[in-house]
């Protein structure tokens, strides 16, 4: 029994990121529900006083679910660099700025990746990082982790993805996330194993649970 049915009403994304809330509502559109955002609905961003992905994801979910009575899932993800002591982690965005500038991010990036002498691709190894988290009225929170391996690169390649896609090589592939269509960075659907990016993996296990899908 699916704990979410396109019936009982919008799924509501904990989110003003666009990135975010156009890749969800892309991984959602097969399963038929209606998708709103926290930014249609003009909420205020709670303030993530979180120390893991897992906290500022609820506290994200559970502002929106309470602001709205909505089934809300939210998405906390980030990226941890081994050379960098896992940062910038759970404040990847707020590595960004006020004004979410990320090639600023990235070029900090670099710029302590150099400072360490992490220069080749084995000091540079990297993480990716997202937690969904469904709130509902009623009921306890539930999350969803996804991760994928990969390597810091420099110069930035590629102006598909957002954030830090564009230095972020995947293990196994020929490019970066920021190289690739969305489509391809989800590379999921019902009755496949894998998913290929970190919040399309995190979405896999959510879609099993909360969906009922295989």
């Amino acid at each position: 029994m699916p704990l979410l049915k396109p019936e009982d009403g919008p799924l509501l994304v904990a989110s003003h990121n666009h990135g975010k809330i156009w890749e969800i509502r892309e991984l959602m559109e097969p399963f038929g529900f209606e998708v709103t955002s926290a930014k249609d609905k003009g909420l205020a961003d709670p303030e993530e006083t979180g120390t893991t992905y897992e906290a500022n994801a609820e506290i994200k979910a559970v502002a929106a679910m309470e602001a709205t009575g909505l089934a809300s899932l939210s998405d906390d993800s980030g990226l941890s660099i081994e050379a960098l002591n896992g940062d910038p982690g759970i404040y990847s965005a707020r590595w960004a700025g006020p004004d979410r500038d990320f090639a600023m991010a990235m070029r900090n990036v670099e710029e302590k990746l150099q400072a360490a002498g992490a220069t080749t691709p084995d000091k540079r190894k990297a993480t990716f990082v997202a937690v969904l988290c469904l709130a509902r009225p009623g009921h306890e929170p539930l999350f969803f982790r996804g991760e994928v391996e990969g390597t810091i690169v420099w110069p930035p390649k590629g102006n598909k993805g957002f954030g830090y896609d564009p230095i972020f090589w995947p293990d196994g592939l020929d490019r970066t996330f920021g190289e690739m269509m969305s489509a391809e960075k989800h590379a999921w659907k019902p009755g496949q194993p894998t998913a290929l990016s970190h919040r399309a993996r995190a979405f896999q296990k959510f879609a099993r649970t909360a969906l009922g899908v295989e």
